[in-house]
This record gives C-alpha cells, sequence and structure tokens, in this order.
C-alpha cells in the first residue's frame, strides 16, 4: 500500500486490545462485584440509591442495586445481568451470584498474568464449575420439606434485609402459609401470590388475606362498604351512552325533543342496570368508564360497584373469585359471576382498599404488607418477594442446603479435591475456582465482624474433619457453627444458578481480547 496506513475504522472509534482490554473489562468486573459485596448477609449494610431526579431508594438487595446504578461500562452490564439472571430464575441470591463472579474475574486476572491462555481458562472454569454443581447435590439435605422448614429457609432469606429479627420470624411464618395456599399436585402457582404494601403501622402488622387486595375506589359513597357472601361480575365494557361512528348533528327546536332524548340516554343506561340487576351479582367490577347516572341507578338497585379497573386487577378478581370476565352486559349471566365469602372496603389514611376474601373457587392469596413509610415497605417488599422466590424453589426445584457459606466451603473443598485429575494447566484454573468460591464464606465472616482469614482457616478445617461449618451472627460479632442447627438453609437451586451464572459471565468477559467503540 506505498506504505501507507489502512483505516478500517470510522473516524472517532476507539479501539483497545490485548492485556488491556482484559485488564480494562475485568477491573470493571470486580468494580461491580465490589460495590454489592458489603451488602452479603445477615450484618450486610444497605446502599442509598438517589437518581437525577432526587428519587432514594435504600436497599441491600443485588438485582436493585445494579439496576438503578445506571451501569454503562458493557463488561460490567454483563454482572447486572448475571444478578437479572439469578433474579428471573430463582428470585434470591443476586449479591451471592455477583461476588462470586467478581471474585471469578480477580483469579483470572491473577492466571493471566501467569501467563495462563484464556481458553484455558475458560476450559478449566468450565470443568470446575461442573464439579461445583455436583457437590453442591451431595450436599442437599435428606430431610422433610414441612412447614417448619421451609420457615426457616424463608427466615433465611430475609435476614439482614431491614425486617428485624422478631419479624422475620412472623413474616417468614405468612410467607409459608401463602405459598402453601397456592401449592398444588403439580407444583408451586407462584402467580397466585401477591404483594400489596400500604404505609401506616409497623411490619408487624403484616397479614395473609385469603383473597386480594384491589387499590379502587367505589362509583358512589353511597354505596355499601360491607358484604358477606358475595356474587362477583367483572364487566369488560363502558356502562354509558353510546357514540355513533359516524359524525352526525340533531337539532332540537324545543324543550319536549330535549327531554325525549335525555329520556332517550337515561333508558339506554338504565337497560344496563336493570341488566345486571336481574343476576344474583351484588358487586359489579367495571374496566371501561362508568357514567354518573348509572352510578346514581345502581345506588337505587343496592349494588356495590367499581370502575376503571385495570387489567391487573380484573384477572386478580377472577382467580379469586372464580368470575369470569364478559365483554358486555348483554351477554352477563349467573354461571358468570364468582363469590367471596366477604368484602370490604377499608380507609388507610386517605387511601380506599378493597379486601376480597374467600370464596370456593379463589385462587389467588395477598400478602398485605405494612410498613412505617415508604422506605420501610419498599424494602419489605422486595425481601417478601425473595422470600416467596426461594421457599417456591426449594418445594419446586430440588431441596435445600445449609447456608451461610457452608455450602461454598464444602463444594470449594470437593473441587479441590478432584481438580488433580484434570491435566494441564486447566487444574490451575480448576484450583482458582474452588479458591474463588471461598470468597462468599470470606465476605460474610468480614461482615460480620470476624477476621476472614482467621475463619476461613477455621472454616477448612471443620469441613476436613466432615463437618458442616459456616459463618454464624451472633451479637456484635459471628463464630463458625453448624447452620443446619440453626436453621440457616438455602434452596439448592439458588446455588447451583449462581455457579452457573457467574462462571458464564466471567468466561465470557476473559475471551474478550479487543474492544472497539464505535462513535
Amino acid at each position: 500500500m506505498g506504505g501507507q496506513p489502512l483505516f478500517i475504522l470510522s473516524e472517532g472509534a476507539e479501539r483497545t486490545h490485548g492485556g488491556d482490554a482484559q485488564s480494562s473489562n475485568i477491573a470493571a468486573g470486580k468494580a461491580v462485584s465490589e460495590a454489592v459485596r458489603t451488602t452479603l448477609g445477615p450484618r450486610g449494610m444497605d446502599k442509598m440509591l438517589v437518581s437525577d431526579d432526587g428519587d432514594v431508594v435504600i436497599t441491600n438487595d443485588g438485582a436493585t442495586i445494579l439496576n438503578k446504578m445506571d451501569i454503562d461500562h458493557p463488561a460490567a452490564q454483563m454482572l447486572v445481568e448475571v444478578a437479572d439472571t439469578q433474579e428471573e430464575e430463582v428470585g434470591d441470591g443476586t449479591t451471592t451470584a455477583s461476588v462470586l463472579a467478581g471474585e471469578l474475574l480477580s483469579k483470572a486476572e491473577d492466571l493471566l498474568d501467569d501467563d495462563v491462555h484464556p481458553t484455558t481458562i475458560v476450559e478449566g472454569y468450565h470443568e470446575a464449575s461442573q464439579l461445583a454443581q455436583d457437590a453442591i447435590e451431595q450436599q442437599v439435605l435428606d430431610v422433610s420439606l414441612d412447614d417448619d422448614l421451609l420457615v426457616q429457609v424463608a427466615e433465611s432469606s430475609m435476614t439482614g434485609k431491614g425486617t428485624g429479627d422478631v419479624a422475620a420470624i412472623d413474616l417468614a411464618e405468612t410467607v409459608v402459609d401463602a405459598v402453601r395456599q397456592v401449592e398444588s399436585d403439580v407444583g408451586v402457582d407462584r402467580d397466585n401470590i401477591t404483594i400489596h404494601t400500604q404505609t401506616g403501622a409497623s411490619s408487624s402488622a403484616t397479614e395473609l388475606i385469603q383473597g386480594v387486595v384491589i387499590d379502587e375506589d367505589r362509583a358512589s359513597e353511597e354505596m355499601p362498604r360491607e358484604l358477606t357472601d358475595a356474587s362477583i361480575a367483572v364487566i369488560e365494557a363502558d356502562l354509558e351512552v353510546k357514540e355513533s361512528n359516524i359524525d352526525a348533528e340533531y337539532q332540537v327546536s324545543n324543550v319536549d325533543q330535549l327531554n325525549a332524548a335525555i329520556e332517550a340516554e337515561t333508558e339506554q343506561l338504565r337497560s344496563y342496570v336493570e341488566a345486571i340487576a336481574e343476576t344474583d351479582a351484588d358487586v359489579v367490577f367495571v374496566k371501561g368508564d362508568l357514567d354518573d347516572r348509572v352510578a346514581a341507578l345502581f345506588v337505587e338497585k343496592d349494588l356495590l360497584v367499581f370502575e376503571d379497573i385495570d387489567g391487573d386487577s380484573a384477572s386478580a378478581i377472577t382467580a379469586a373469585t372464580g368470575a369470569n370476565r364478559v365483554g358486555s352486559v348483554e351477554t352477563l349471566e349467573n354461571e358468570d359471576l364468582g363469590q367471596a365469602d366477604s368484602l370490604s372496603v377499608r380507609k388507610f389514611g386517605d387511601d380506599e382498599l378493597v379486601f376480597l376474601e374467600g370464596g370456593s373457587a379463589a385462587e389467588a392469596v395477598t400478602i398485605f404488607a405494612r410498613g412505617g413509610t415508604e422506605h420501610v415497605v419498599d424494602e419489605l417488599e422486595r425481601a417478601l418477594t425473595d422470600s416467596l422466590d426461594v421457599v417456591t424453589a426449594a418445594l419446586d426445584a430440588g431441596g435445600v442446603v445449609p447456608g451461610a457459606g457452608a455450602t461454598e466451603v464444602a463444594t470449594a473443598n470437593y473441587v479441590r479435591e478432584k481438580s488433580a485429575g484434570i491435566e494441564g494447566r486447566k487444574q490451575l484454573a480448576a484450583d482458582a475456582y474452588a479458591d474463588a468460591l471461598e470468597v462468599l464464606a470470606r465476605t460474610l465472616a468480614e461482615n460480620t465482624g470476624m477476621d476472614p482469614i482467621d475463619a476461613l482457616v477455621d472454616l477448612r478445617a471443620e469441613h476436613n474433619d466432615g463437618n458442616i461449618a459456616g459463618i454464624i451472627s451472633e451479637g456484635q460479632t459471628g463464630r463458625i457453627a453448624n447452620p443446619v442447627e440453626y436453621g440457616v438453609l438455602d434452596p439448592a437451586a439458588v446455588k447451583r444458578e449462581a455457579v452457573q451464572s457467574a462462571t458464564e459471565a466471567s468466561t465470557m468477559i476473559v475471551r474478550i481480547d479487543d474492544v472497539i467503540a464505535s462513535s
């Protein structure tokens, strides 16, 4: 080319390649991991996240923190995806997965410095992750998943998430009751459990509603606030004067003509009410708009009506009462009506909430969560959501394992023992993988005020003697003890998913040796 440079990238494009690209990506991934590391465990701290417009979120939920951080770096974004995947699949363990991914990257960086090829690291990590999965399977406890054990699982998930130790026990029992309500021979229908938050009381006032809670107002203040043994209709239509599909003008020359027009409209509206009144319906939920005159006519018929309900509310009502959603008043029949043992409209400050409880066809339950402030109830909702998900995972996806870092230490020992059978330099990567697994126990020890190195040495010694041992929070510090005896249990599915997603993310980042950013 005559000695002239050949440009294949557009002007303004930036390229980082080789060791610089790997170092940059690994540093970004480690930074994300460090951002959530201090939130791990019962003594983990919270993060305050403040947006540009002043919205404040206070939480120690890994997925929430990473999603609110507005991360731009593409490699760092991969660790956010790890947390999202963990949250989607099993509902908890997002911090565990992120911290593990960060430590795997850190160990990979040391291997790269020792001239171990990235492909060798990736292959070694994948073989080690398979060994880790086998180890987790071996640690599944041979116990019956009764209510007492599930309460321990739920409480372990919520501990350290701002619920308070005493409240966590009561909340865990509420969670287990909710899951049992929607459990069947084919598993847990998690979608039939909803959480409704309301400020104005402490978390100890949280209760399980055998039905749904709807944030809707009555169409008229003159309508009743309470009903028992109520028949429920759900109508997806507007109950107002029908408009013509064409533009038309009507000339009214005298009062009689005006009265006749008004009367015709009123008759049309009255026909809606009469059609509903001819059924056994006591309560009507209307998805569309309601004419004020129709509301007045409903009052005359002593019917309780709610208008402009959203699709989620309509779905919840049908699930809780067994009602069928109908497209028009004319097609409504008694067979379409649902049933509720009771309906009550309760006032909380300026808000009115509808409580639909009971019913022979009820399939939905609601945890009515209370808290003193918006920040408290938001964090309580996140804790309850995680707890519901882990109890569901324990029942549907393969039992429970010891918590408090015990499973990770045992898994690390197993990988280290089996890595002797891995050929070549991949063995170095497998051993590094084992060391990375122990970061979780080391972090728990650090967050509880223990010396992390001494704690890890003691944990290894206990596991080498065949004991189950983890980091148990006690008072202002922690101690080495059997987490099973303290009821600290985690679903095996959370551990499996954390190992899988963290391995995939870290190996993907390690394999990148060229970053091209175009403007």
